[in-house]
């Protein structure tokens, strides 16, 4: 075991991290993807650090193919933009790179300094960006060229022992960024790592501090949920822990209401996570359906069978808009919504005919897709 060293205020040596070396991690070079090896590269050519980090280091210390490879860099936004040319700056408050590879997109990140606590934007060193980081098992750095993990925070030892442990203090962490207690959440779930009982706790007290997160927000919450492959267990975790009311206020109340509909709504979840698995590229519209189809089926409307166009259209749009409203404050594209209540009608029985633009609306989203399939099978 080796280890990384800094120096105090004074001067002299101190040990920073541990560093753990190919034998003791035992993480195949082979799975590290080849493009992102390729970025790490060129940094390092001109003449700057750069290492895999986050949750791509977590899943493959778990034995889990990661779904993105984050990297982290001494070098500027506008160094790295110039660095590569297929990349983009993105952000406003945190500026960072995304460097394009076809369909592949890898985000790349500046070293944070710890001056203004653990949201501010300033710039600064690997030993102050760790302490910006959330979870413990989030917080590793990982070498590709020389096969080490730099872990300043017993980050390793935390996965290994399948806990989620908090890096910023308990009385800051949350109400610094609320949405943390959604990654928590979803991180305990998808690695199967437990939430400390003072870590749910306070999880539980703070639940209200993301009533003012912003929609937008919320919205990319609830999508990384339903695509994870694990929608059921982190959404169980999250009406555990007192979030999901602010995720979904709709579905949860209705849950809190009737156990029939929470059971129904529960098992839908398992259904949309196999489905996940079996095709990570359906659309998002089938997804929606997974999460709709239960409440649609409450609704009377759909009893009687339309008899005319018009009728056909009057049950869509009342359906579209109850459906919209009950998934709020998400806020999915349009032609997606109306793909998943279409779906829902047709699979309870009811034939309508569709308006022409909505099913051009459909067969855009549906080519758009298969052209998306072609391209990655390509």
């Amino acid at each position: 075991m080796l280890f990384r060293y800094g120096t105090d205020e004074k001067g002299r040596p101190v040990k920073k991290a541990v560093i753990y070396t190919k034998e003791e991690h035992n993480i195949p070079l082979s799975s590290i993807d080849s493009d992102a090896l390729f970025v790490i590269s060129r940094l390092r050519d001109n003449g700057f650090s750069a290492y895999i980090v986050g949750g791509a280091v977590r899943d493959l210390l778990i034995g889990k193919t990661p779904k993105d490879f984050d990297i982290v860099t001494d070098a500027t936004p506008s160094r790295i933009k110039r660095i590569f040319r297929n990349s983009r700056i993105i952000g406003k408050r945190f500026r960072l790179v995304h460097v394009f590879f076809g369909q592949k997109i890898f985000e790349v990140s500046t070293f944070r300094s710890t001056v203004a606590g653990s949201v501010g934007n300033t710039f600064g060193t690997m030993d102050e960006d760790v302490m910006r980081r959330d979870f413990s098992l989030n917080a590793l750095y990982y070498d590709p060229f020389r096969q080490q993990i730099i872990d300043y925070v017993n980050g390793v030892k935390d996965i290994r022992a399948g806990v989620v442990k908090p890096i910023i203090p308990l009385d800051r962490i949350f109400v610094e960024d609320p949405v943390r207690m959604l990654r928590a959440v979803k991180y305990s779930s998808t690695t199967k790592c437990s939430l400390p009982r003072s870590l749910k706790k306070k999880i539980r007290e703070s639940s209200s501090l993301l009533s003012p997160v912003s929609p937008s927000r919320l919205t990319e919450e609830v999508l990384k949920i339903i695509n994870c492959g694990h929608s059921f267990e982190v959404v169980s975790a999250a009406l555990d822990t007192d979030l999901y009311i602010y995720l979904q206020p709709a579905a949860t109340n209705l849950m809190l209401e009737n156990r029939k509909y929470a059971a129904a709504y529960l098992e839908s979840l398992k259904e949309l996570d196999k489905e996940v698995t079996e095709n990570p590229n359906m659309k998002l519209g089938d997804k929606l359906y997974f999460i709709l189809k239960d409440f649609v089926s409450s609704l009377t409307d759909w009893s009687r069978e339309p008899k005319t166009a018009s009728e056909s259209s009057e049950l869509f749009k009342r359906t579209w808009a109850r459906c919209r409203n009950f998934v709020l404050p998400m806020n999915p594209q349009r032609t997606e919504l109306e793909y998943a209540v279409v779906k829902i009608l047709k699979s309870l029985g009811v034939s309508f005919k569709e308006s022409k633009r909505r099913r051009r609306s459909q067969e855009s989203s549906e080519n758009q897709v298969s052209a998306r399939k072609k391209r990655t099978v390509s």
